[in-house]
């Protein structure tokens, strides 16, 4: 059986878009392409296409995942090997949610009593399970900006895409406490987050007020990223894309 590609990114929540970009990389090419241009995908395929989005879901790149999918032989065993780093993904999360959890408790805490967070005595259990993430993380709606930002990345040593990480999540717990104190997405303190990450995007390419319109929604629609926020605080996800909205509206305009 054969299926079209608009019915695979139906039913894999992967862009038409995204599917050609993968076969015009050589990642993921269709079983056949219809005397109408349309291309088809048969069940090899959409194996191979889970395995693209769990190694993407892991943090892998494009071209690391062509490696790992161009050297594995026997598609069970491989499987078994993404299973079990599945497995440690989730440890790794419950990790950084007990992290968080108990950074809002200190936090908290030492506002209402006036004294320094407990944590800041060993400042490395601030980032417990937090680790090193490759940037196009969530990205698969936008692939040329996922390929600069995969370009960028692989000249980076590990400490420096640590380090990039763990920025991205205090930008993300900043945001938070913003949004717990009730600050209006279009409110100055807020901005001022969402202009350090549009900086930081510019940096790598030009991004235009649509394109970053279109990250913004990301936050709600793409399910990784939206995890991600929801994870940090209930309605984060919500709150980034309309401070992203505003910035969009009042500064790229």
């Amino acid at each position: 059986m054969a299926w079209p590609i608009a019915e695979v990114a139906r039913m894999s929540g992967v862009t038409a878009r995204t599917l050609r970009h993968y076969d015009e990389i050589g990642l993921l090419p269709p079983a056949r392409i219809g005397s109408n241009g349309h291309r088809y995908y048969e069940e090899r395929e959409l194996l191979r296409l889970q395995q693209i989005l769990v190694l993407r879901a892991l943090g892998l790149g494009l071209s690391e995942i062509g490696r790992v999918l161009a050297a594995q032989v026997d598609e069970l065993e491989a499987l078994r090997g993404h299973h079990r780093r599945l497995l440690a993904e989730r440890d790794r999360l419950d990790a950084l949610a007990g992290t968080v959890s108990r950074t809002i408790t200190e936090l908290d805490q030492s506002r209402k009593d006036g004294r320094p967070m407990t944590s800041i005595n060993r400042p490395e259990n601030l980032f417990e399970g937090v680790e090193p993430a490759q940037y196009g993380e969530g990205l698969r709606n936008f692939p040329e900006l996922a390929g600069d930002i995969e370009r960028r990345t692989s000249a980076m040593s590990e400490a420096e895409i640590e380090a990039g990480h763990r920025k991205r999540t205090a930008q993300m717990i900043r945001l938070a406490e913003l949004l717990a104190a009730g600050t209006p997405a279009d409110a100055v303190p807020a901005q001022a987050e969402i202009d350090a990450q549009y900086r930081a995007l510019a940096e790598l390419r030009a991004v235009s007020a649509q394109e970053y319109r279109a990250t913004g929604r990301a936050c709600v629609d793409n399910e990784q990223w939206r995890a991600a926020y929801e994870s940090i605080a209930p309605g984060l996800a919500e709150y980034q894309r309309d401070a992203i909205e505003a910035y969009a509206a009042t500064r790229l305009s």
